[in-house]
């Protein structure tokens, strides 16, 4: 599974009415309520504000609404185009600004559909990694150590403060958390203990 790196935007006129596509990562129902209020508010003369979203780590949570277009014309499209991506974590907004010119039931289909696609191939995805925190403290002796070790894993989030020891904090892959545990407690001899923080 993957998920979007970071927030996209497509646009596109059809028949004198606006599009405009979004993408959001997301991790929960509750973020995608939020946000969907969020666009309602900031898109107040909009039309439609539709979306669909697909969350969880095997893409078990899942959601849309036509927002007041013909049933099925919206959200149906836009979730069947999220769930060929064998992407999670993501919600899409299609907002549409009426331009006076019905579109009918399949260009309602296509428009929407289509808004998804390009914005998902505008998009940037990454692998959907299963974190554990961890959190340690060692001397400015041992950090040389620490450093050493780190290099050989993927830290996210790694924030690290100088006092009289050395306090560190971060993210690496939940499958590589007792490794690195044991590699560091090895290394200083038993002199630096890794935490689930």
């Amino acid at each position: 599974m993957k998920i979007p790196k970071d927030y996209a935007s497509y646009e596109e006129i059809i028949k004198g009415s606006r599009f405009l596509s979004e993408l959001f990562l997301i991790s929960s129902q509750a973020e995608v309520r939020e946000k969907i209020k969020a666009q309602k508010q900031k898109y107040a003369d909009a039309t439609h504000v539709c979306h669909a979203f697909i969350c969880g780590k095997n893409a078990e949570l899942m959601g849309m609404s036509d927002d007041g277009e013909p049933g099925g014309t919206a959200g149906r499209p836009m979730l069947d185009v999220l769930k060929g991506s064998g992407a999670t974590n993501l919600l899409v907004t299609v907002t549409r600004w009426f331009g006076g010119t019905l579109l009918g039931t399949g260009g309602l289909v296509h428009a929407y559909g289509s808004g998804v696609k390009n914005v998902l191939a505008l998009a940037e995805f990454e692998e959907l990694v299963e974190k554990s925190s961890f959190a340690l403290s060692c001397d400015y002796q041992q950090y040389q150590i620490v450093k050493k070790i780190f290099e050989g894993f993927t830290l996210y989030e790694l924030f690290e403060e100088f006092g009289e020891a050395v306090s560190i904090k971060g993210q690496l892959a939940q499958s590589d958390f007792d490794l690195f545990k044991q590699k560091i407690f090895d290394s200083t001899n038993g002199k630096v203990e890794v935490t689930n923080s």
